[in-house]
């Protein structure tokens, strides 16, 4: 118990829950679902009676012994941190058709942020996550212009996939119960991105600059990149957006826009004119 606590687990209690989080997920027969944190497998062998496969990650050793006793022959218990996991060596050779796999899991507070830029980078593998986060996690995921949860994670996430936070649990659902309120959340793989955007690594450095300072101005946050700040003023001002605007205040499209307007100068080694 000592080292799961330290790894950050909580585990699920209530089975009316658990087929809550089922129906959610929904796997398929024809599915490979890939579990982050299977615990003492209380999603891990229902999921495996839906699904064509399961492979089920766990990092704590301690609960790698009980998950290998119940398993059954369409499930892979791997001992591995999730961190460090490769997603295309890991579905190298699986036999699943296009489009047929879903990343699923109660995931460890700790490492939820890093895990969700991993995921993100591998989106292309999955047709859809369904995720136990921290609930300020999840209404970042789900967050709308104007909202003060509106974030870069916000505007990365809905480009590509449908977010939707489908309840929220509190502590005494899980055990140990955490500090912290919980949601479910699932994030369903959309045919085409809402906005083409060629440079990825490029639009989340300009995201995150956007962003640094919240209380600033749009254009405060940007103006150490090389575009002039009449520039910058003129582009908002071409797009609707008002010079005073606050990053909060700006569409997942006009992000697009700006970028794609001001990328060719919006670079930290181009000397300002």
């Amino acid at each position: 118990m000592r080292k799961t606590k330290a790894l950050g687990q909580h585990f699920l209690m209530h089975r009316a829950l658990i087929e809550k989080i089922l129906s959610v997920i929904s796997p398929q027969p024809d599915e490979l679902i890939i579990e982050i944190g299977a615990g003492k497998g209380a999603l891990t062998f229902p999921l495996a009676e839906r699904c064509h496969k399961l492979i089920a990650i766990e990092k704590d050793r301690a609960l790698i012994p009980s998950l290998l006793e119940k398993k059954k022959e369409n499930i892979i218990v791997l001992e591995k941190d999730v961190l460090r996991l490769d997603f295309a060596d890991l579905l190298r050779d699986q036999e699943v058709p296009p489009g047929r796999v879903k990343l699923v899991g109660n995931l460890p507070y700790s490492i939820s942020s890093p895990f969700l830029f991993k995921v993100l980078d591998a989106r292309d593998f999955f047709r859809a996550f369904v995720f136990l986060l921290q609930k300020e996690v999840a209404e970042r995921l789900s967050a709308q212009p104007g909202s003060k949860k509106y974030a870069p994670l916000s505007i990365l996430f809905q480009l590509d996939f449908e977010v939707r936070l489908h309840m929220i649990l509190k502590p005494g659902a899980f055990s140990p119960p955490p500090r912290v309120e919980s949601a479910l959340i699932s994030l369903k793989k959309r045919e085409r991105p809402l906005y083409p955007i060629e440079d990825r690594r490029g639009f989340r450095s300009f995201l995150r600059l956007a962003f640094s300072q919240r209380r600033k101005t749009l254009v405060n946050n940007l103006k150490s990149y090389a575009a002039p700040l009449p520039r910058l003023a003129q582009t908002l001002a071409s797009l609707g957006l008002p010079p005073e605007v606050r990053p909060e205040q700006v569409s997942v499209e006009n992000f697009v826009r700006l970028f794609d307007r001001l990328s060719s100068s919006l670079r930290p080694d181009n000397p300002k004119p």
